[in-house]
């Protein structure tokens, strides 16, 4: 940088200029770095990995591809910088000394520093790079801190993954690890509901999770990320034909699974990460708050009286909205009498701040308590609700349609709520009205039944008297798509 700006300072400076800077300063061969300016698509790197015990010799074998794009049907190789570690047995990184690559010997150690995580440059369309004084064969850590944007496919086992989940120094790989397992048990748990099998929660995920929550060293924001499951409309991406109901049982079952397991840690977790101060905008306390908030979150899962009360208390205590409402959130999940007397008295407290009863409008939209589109029919006679505000709309009716449970309800109530309001709305403000029925979108992702249910809603809308034409578009669109 220092000599980007000594070269450029006070110019109107390109691209090019930069990556000249950064190339001199180096004194590294950047040759084909300037094709993410110029090539679409985005990298597909495979990585097949190979130990060789009696030369204590670690091998990785990378290719890479990137798609054809329209207008660019044959791509060149990419520059791909690609930070790596080797984990040993002990859940410590191996120490690098030195890399064989294109017939170069590479020291990577230098005057005494010992490196564990160093950056590969990968630019060819096949290379292999082989690592030295190897003592055991490693678990890679490949792509550490998301080093390039590029979609990884490796030859890393499920054991592999629950091993880098539990010991990787690096976060982002270790986050990734939990993701891309979560991604699997739940693809698994999804067949075996589907099935009419019973649920059963994988013993190393579960140790995984543990682990993560039990380290002190590691910051509490990416604790709180690590702990998040993957979210039910990943999951419903990734079959070939959604199934809302079986993605939210088995969601649903993990998280109280994981509350179960872990519900002593989760609260010594909200205990420890309380504060009685006056809100500070900063990391430290941001990551606590949401550390604190995640783990409440997952007690509340749980039918349990002492939680109960633990969720009335954060809630009666919170000194700021963030961690009020993150309670109110955690009561929300269970009906009954004490969540809507929280929910009221929410309401009294918030009810002169229209940003913040949005977001308490929008919380019992998205709800997944059964058969809440009563609910939120109720909730469009409520004061705080106006038909004719925007924002209002996409809080409320927005996110009941944000609802997997209940918008795409079997017996298509959600869908019929949602027909019945696109009508009404579209005298008002059109532009708002076609923006609801983009819900319907992706109609054909679903069952049979629900294709049906849906499509039924789109020919009603369609079919009814003075359809503005910025509704007319949206609905004839999603019906043909």
């Amino acid at each position: 940088m220092d000599l980007y700006f000594k070269r450029h300072d006070g110019q109107a400076v390109t691209c090019e200029d930069f990556f000249a800077a950064m190339r001199d300063a180096n004194g590294v061969d950047f040759s084909n770095f300037l094709l993410w300016y110029s090539q679409a698509g985005t990298p597909r790197v495979k990585v097949v990995s190979a130990y060789n015990a009696e030369a204590k010799t670690f091998s990785l074998k990378f290719s890479q591809e990137v798609p054809s794009t329209p207008g660019q049907p044959v791509k060149e190789p990419m520059f791909i910088p690609v930070a790596l570690g080797l984990v040993g047995s002990t859940g410590k990184d191996i120490p690098l000394t030195s890399v064989d690559h294109d017939g170069k010997l590479e020291t990577l150690s230098s005057n005494g520093q010992t490196v564990h995580t160093t950056v590969l440059r990968v630019t060819k369309k096949e290379e292999e790079f082989v690592f030295n004084d190897v003592p055991e064969r490693p678990v890679p850590s490949i792509l550490r801190g998301y080093s390039a944007p590029i979609r990884l496919d490796s030859d890393l086992t499920d054991a592999d993954l629950y091993f880098l989940l539990a010991n990787d120094s690096d976060e982002f790989n270790r986050w990734e690890a939990g993701q891309v397992l979560a991604r699997k048990l739940m693809l698994s748990l999804v067949s075996d509901f589907q099935q009419n099998k019973a649920l059963v929660l994988n013993p190393q995920f579960l140790h995984g999770i543990k682990s993560i929550l039990g380290d002190s060293i590691l910051d509490k924001e990416f604790i709180a990320k690590a702990l998040t499951l993957p979210g039910e409309g990943e999951i419903m991406d990734m079959l070939e034909v959604a199934d809302p109901d079986a993605v939210h049982a088995v969601r649903t079952f993990i998280r109280k699974q994981l509350a179960s397991e872990l519900k002593q840690e989760l609260i010594n977790t909200v205990k420890n990460n309380r504060s009685s101060e006056q809100y500070v905008f900063d990391h430290p306390n941001m990551a606590r708050r949401a550390l604190k908030n995640v783990a409440l979150a997952y007690l509340g899962s749980l039918e349990d009286e002492e939680i109960t009360e633990l969720m009335l208390h954060e809630y009666k205590t919170a000194t700021n909205l963030t961690e009020q409402f993150s309670a109110l959130v955690a009561i929300d999940q269970k009906p009954g009498q004490t969540r809507d007397e929280v929910l009221a008295d929410f309401y009294t407290k918030w009810q002169h701040d229209y940003l913040v009863i949005n977001k308490w409008l929008a919380l019992q939209a998205m709800s997944d308590v059964p058969g809440n589109v009563e609910n939120v029919r109720k909730l469009l006679n409520h004061p705080a609700f106006d038909m004719r505000n925007p924002n209002k709309v996409y809080s409320l009716i927005g996110g009941f349609c944000g609802s997997p449970v209940n918008f795409h309800a079997k017996d298509g109530s959600g869908y019929r709520f949602l027909g019945e309001v696109v009508v009404q709305l579209d005298k008002l403000n059109p532009q708002v009205a076609s923006r609801m029925v983009s819900a319907f979108s992706r109609w054909k992702r679903y069952d049979e039944t629900r294709q049906t249910l849906a499509k039924a809603e789109l020919e009603m809308i369609l079919s009814a008297n003075g359809l503005s034409e910025n509704v007319f578009e949206i609905a004839s669109k999603s019906l043909a798509a």
